[in-house]
């Protein structure tokens, strides 16, 4: 289940190409990555190693019909997209799975909806969840959907205003953009060097918080996250862990400095250009 973080999507053709001979199944998170695009060039070369994987949702509606681009997911058994608060669209929470395997979403479906056997009567014979969308909801989300370019291409303005103002800081890089793709720029994110910038992350988000500017560390990695860390479940006593929590961990190294030092700015596609000056001048106030 590789991630398409921040709306840069993972290297699917790669990913596809490990899998593969082994008949691993794909799911995509791409829950930042509605209207993010890579290249069909490398996706058809992956495919033709790869038989048995599916491509699915065509151009998911047309949004990604140009320039030899996908869109994000294309390829995988499934993908799964997020319409809550905070994402590039929203329908104010919920999301979207998206497949071309029929039996497969028509299973997700059944579950999503009580796992409701048919019958006159509640009838059961498995497991199931209360997951569906309202048709309201759905309904903004439909609408939403017709502006997603528009939002896409707002956000790329944002990253492209703050990357001409503070790209060339010594001890601030932006996150790039992978060369066989194009992220719909979801979040704006800088990583800030200490010994370079003169102030580290910390120093900076706390600047922005005083002056009502909400910014963020980037996701911070799940072998760090206390509840894989601390505790063992089935040893529990007066609710303090008597042993640590078996979680193997393989690297973690890059991901624990990119915590470190990175920063989500805000990103909002109403944002004006004056918001975008305001929060390019405290960062600059706390160069050293």
């Amino acid at each position: 289940m590789p991630t398409d973080l921040y709306g840069q999507t993972a290297d699917l053709d790669r990913i596809l190409e490990i899998c593969a001979p082994y008949d691993i199944p794909v799911v995509t998170d791409s829950a930042e990555a509605l209207g993010s695009q890579y290249l069909t060039q490398r996706r058809k070369d992956a495919k033709s190693k790869n038989k048995k994987q599916k491509s699915f949702i065509g151009d998911l509606g047309g949004f990604a019909r140009k320039k030899g681009l996908r869109h994000a997911g294309v390829g995988a058994k499934a993908a799964v997209f997020s319409f809550n608060g905070n994402k590039i669209i929203t329908t104010s929470g919920g999301g979207m799975l998206v497949s071309d395997d029929e039996a497969f979403i028509e299973k997700a479906r059944f579950l999503s909806q009580q796992a409701r056997d048919p019958a006159p009567h509640y009838e059961h014979s498995t497991f199931g969840y209360n997951y569906r969308m309202s048709n309201i909801v759905a309904a903004i989300g439909r609408g939403q959907l017709r502006v997603l370019d528009d939002r896409v291409e707002a956000r790329r303005r944002i990253f492209d205003y703050y990357k001409e103002a503070l790209g060339d800081t010594p001890g601030i890089e932006f996150m790039p953009e992978a060369p066989y793709g194009r992220s719909n720029r979801w979040l704006t994110v800088i990583l800030i060097t200490p010994e370079k910038f003169g102030a580290d992350r910390e120093t900076v988000r706390l600047a922005l918080e005083a002056e009502n500017i909400e910014a963020r560390p980037i996701w911070k990695p799940m072998h760090m996250q206390p509840v894989f860390r601390s505790a063992d479940y089935a040893d529990y006593e007066d609710s303090k862990p008597k042993k640590p929590y078996p979680c193997r961990v393989v690297g973690g190294s890059v991901a624990e400095d990119l915590f470190e030092r990175g920063l989500c700015l805000p990103s909002g596609t109403a944002m004006t250009g004056e918001d975008l000056k305001r929060v390019i001048s405290v960062i600059k106030r706390c160069k050293r």
